[in-house]
């Protein structure tokens, strides 16, 4: 008897073991059966709420899908839903993969990220930055302190003009016209280099062309259009067939419609209008905007960046590449740093936002120390959790940018922010 009342006890002691165990590892999980019904209810209210017309989400924990939703339209005229293949334009997340291929010819030893650009590219031999006009409207410059350097172009330091509403300096840029879609990369660069800087490069973070010019750097470097060159190194090897600049005719019925936030609420711009990038082969492959993409071709990306750089099989970068792009490129002394602090305490690295510390306010983005991330215009987000093996995709399409769909979003994912206590 006292044998079989220890036997029953040791069972005992082990099934609270595995009990304790379970019950830790679900406390570890981040996408828990709570979290589902969370974003679950999140994003359904962004369609209920008129916010969005259609919603959809793609989350993987530790290599395995742990949630997928989609919600409301991705064609609210035609009635088509939201739904898992719906393909959208993806804006600026088509930086990070192009910061990707750059990081291929860096682990060449084709360049090194302190180098000049003009090294590499005549186009920037000789930028002035702009400081006004004179008394009869000539342009006045100054010469550089020091030269654009490519770490500038990965960080957005450079100092290239954002857009054609900076007094004096946005007549040129808009007479230059850069970024005209008929211009290939390299007549974009000449233009480019022929246009005053806005700032001395290194001084401030400002949003720009920086990337358009990575795209264009790594046409110089590799002797390939960038085009070939990123699908050669980046997209193909990840089985990213549905990551692409144009959207073939056979899969126009599942590109979703764009839309906007007026004061009368949401309205649906036209497929033509909003899909015109995207419908024929321009001579512009931007580097900064330009691809369409699925959650799962999305997600191959991401998947990649969690896993140091190897998906499956398949290597595109080392991980110490990977971890040279997500650290923290931005020196804190650099202050002007336009709307960036809006994503939260974060840095910039290699075309990612890097996040530094842990959220000062319940009202700031979620998200976790290491993470690191970056969005499109027309709402699109993804990151990388490392701490948590987490990688998240969520896509809308609506103008202008809504910061409070990433938090909301954000929040479902985690949970409400909690603060850190101050000392």
């Amino acid at each position: 008897m006292k044998a079989l009342t220890y036997f029953s006890f040791l069972l005992c002691a082990a099934a609270i073991m595995v009990s304790c165990s379970s019950s830790e590892q679900e406390t570890a999980q981040v996408i828990d059966v709570t979290a589902k019904a969370r974003i679950d209810s999140t994003l359904t209210a962004f369609v209920a709420n008129g916010k969005v017309a259609g919603a959809s989400a793609l989350i993987y924990e530790d290599g395995k899908e742990v949630y997928f939703g989609a919600f409301g339209f991705a064609d609210k005229e035609a009635r088509r839903p939201m739904d898992r293949n719906t393909i959208v334009k993806v804006y600026s997340m088509t930086k990070p993969i192009t910061g990707t291929a750059l990081m291929t010819l860096y682990e060449q030893g084709k360049f090194d990220l302190d180098d000049p650009l003009a090294k590499y590219a005549p186009e920037f031999a000789d930028m002035t930055v702009y400081v006004g006009r004179g008394e009869n409207g000539e342009y006045l410059g100054e010469p550089l302190e020091r030269p654009i350097t490519i770490r500038d172009l990965t960080r957005h330091t450079a100092g290239f003009g954002t857009n054609t509403n900076i007094p004096g300096l946005g007549d040129l840029i808009a007479d230059a016209d850069a970024s005209n879609w008929n211009n290939t990369l390299t007549e974009m660069a000449e233009k480019m280099g022929q246009t005053p800087l806005w700032f001395q490069p290194g001084t401030q973070w400002q949003y720009g062309p920086s990337v358009d010019v990575q795209a264009f750097l790594v046409e110089r470097i590799s002797g390939q259009t960038y085009h070939e060159y990123v699908r050669e190194h980046v997209l193909d090897p990840l089985r990213m067939e549905e990551t692409r600049y144009v959207v073939p005719q056979k899969d126009i019925d599942r590109f979703s419609a764009s839309y906007t936030q007026t004061e009368s609420g949401l309205t649906q711009l036209p497929n033509e209008e909003a899909h015109a990038f995207n419908l024929k082969k321009w001579p512009l492959t931007p580097g900064g905007f330009g691809l369409t993409s699925t959650l799962d071709d999305y997600m191959k990306f991401a998947q990649m960046l969690v896993n140091n750089g190897t998906l499956k099989e398949t290597t595109i970068l080392e991980p110490e590449t990977v971890k040279l792009m997500a650290t923290n490129h931005l020196d804190e002394n650099i202050e002007e740093r336009s709307w960036l602090p809006s994503k939260g305490q974060v840095g910039f690295g290699i075309d990612f936002a890097v996040r530094l510390r842990e959220p000062q306010s319940a009202e700031e983005n979620n998200g976790v120390v290491g993470e690191f991330f970056w969005d499109g215009a027309a709402t699109t987000l993804f990151w990388v959790d490392p701490v948590n093996k987490l990688t998240a995709v969520f896509f809308v399409q609506v103008f202008p940018f809504d910061g409070t769909l990433h938090k909301g979003f954000r929040d479902a994912v985690y949970g409400p922010v909690k603060v850190a206590s101050k000392k």
